[in-house]
């Protein structure tokens, strides 16, 4: 059983950095695309970051220049560098993957639990 496993959130002040870490554990799968949604309370979830196997990311315009996407394929792992916060982006922040069995083509989207990033003005 694939589980998308989050971490790094908390409290700063408006200005700070956090680093958010995405892990996958379990084992016979690869992933493809991940990346990290948020979710503000009253709002929908939006796309923050996204990046593919390869590399290539996708970023926001709402944070970009301040977020950014990496990854860590010999660990199935994603990361999100946040410098810059604002209160604005105070919300759950969410892993998501695109998990591939070894033995199929088919891949399944996977999210994590989440964790709150919360940005003191």
């Amino acid at each position: 059983q694939v589980q998308l496993v989050e971490s790094g959130g908390g409290l700063v002040q408006a200005g700070g950095s956090l680093r958010l870490s995405c892990a996958a554990s379990g084992g016979g799968f690869s992933i493809d695309a991940m990346g990290w949604y948020r979710q503000a309370p009253g709002k929908q979830r939006e796309m923050v970051a996204l990046t593919s196997r390869g590399g290539s990311t996708v970023v926001s315009d709402s944070v970009k220049g301040r977020f950014t996407i990496s990854r860590d394929n010999t660990k199935n792992a994603v990361y999100l560098q946040m410098n810059s916060l604002k209160p604005e982006d105070t919300a759950v922040y969410y892993c998501t993957g695109d998990v591939r069995p070894s033995d199929s083509v088919t891949a399944r989207v996977y999210w994590g639990q989440g964790t709150q990033v919360t940005v003191a003005s």
